[in-house]
């Protein structure tokens, strides 16, 4: 990939959580695409796995809804995550060199949170479990907070308020479509982390994200 000029360093840092700090999209993928499969829609395994990627739940059910051209079961999306997160609570790996970032962060002072698609418990999981939950200190934020998850810039907006701080000095990073076109449209630099092969680089380099594939790269390329 192309050398990247940096930035000028942010106050506020936001993570998503699978596939930025926890390596987990492969798993939740495969068992969310069997679920939605099973209901009769028409797409493919892998063409699950780019359409759902990044979304909340809520988002999720209106998607497959619309192309079934019925209402699913109003326990159908707690049925999923149970069964996430029953994987999960066993055992979850950190993105490689993730660490690399947040001491980077640390030790800066730059303030620091978790704006995820996922419920709060999953969240509070994943961070408990990689050893990164005193580095956020508890500032996990869920789309079931807010009414629209992402692309909608609601998550991340919702977030910056709490922490305190203004979209234009707040960072986000990202591997989903969705999830970039949330952070670019709640006026936010978005760096979109293409860690596997189902992440289309291109795709969210077009949507606006800085594209890169190295944890290592990101606090040069934020400016820190």
């Amino acid at each position: 990939m192309p050398m990247l000029r940096p930035m000028k360093k942010p106050t506020l840092v936001i993570f998503d959580c699978d596939g930025v700090l926890v390596d987990t999209e492969t798993i939740a993928g495969a068992m969310f695409s069997e679920y939605v499969r099973a209901t009769g829609y028409s797409a493919s395994h892998e063409e699950c796995l780019v359409t759902f990627r990044g979304r909340s739940m809520k988002s999720a059910i209106e998607i497959v809804e619309a192309d079934i051209g019925r209402t699913l079961p109003a326990d159908w999306g707690e049925r999923i995550e149970e069964d996430v997160q029953a994987i999960f609570r066993r055992s979850v790996d950190a993105i490689p060199h993730v660490y690399h970032v947040t001491k980077a962060i640390e030790a800066t002072g730059i303030d620091r949170c978790v704006a995820s698609s996922s419920v709060l418990e999953h969240i509070e999981n994943s961070v408990e479990k990689i050893g990164l939950a005193d580095h956020f200190s508890g500032n996990l934020f869920s789309a079931t907070m807010v009414e629209k998850g992402k692309p909608a810039p609601d998550l991340f907006l919702h977030a910056a308020r709490e922490m305190g701080h203004a979209p234009q000095v707040s960072v986000v990073i990202e591997d989903s479509l969705p999830g970039v076109q949330a952070g670019v449209a709640a006026g936010m630099r978005v760096f979109g982390y293409v860690g596997d092969e189902i992440t289309d680089g291109r795709a969210l380099a077009e949507a606006g994200a800085t594209v890169f594939d190295d944890m290592r790269k990101l606090p040069t390329l934020m400016g820190l």
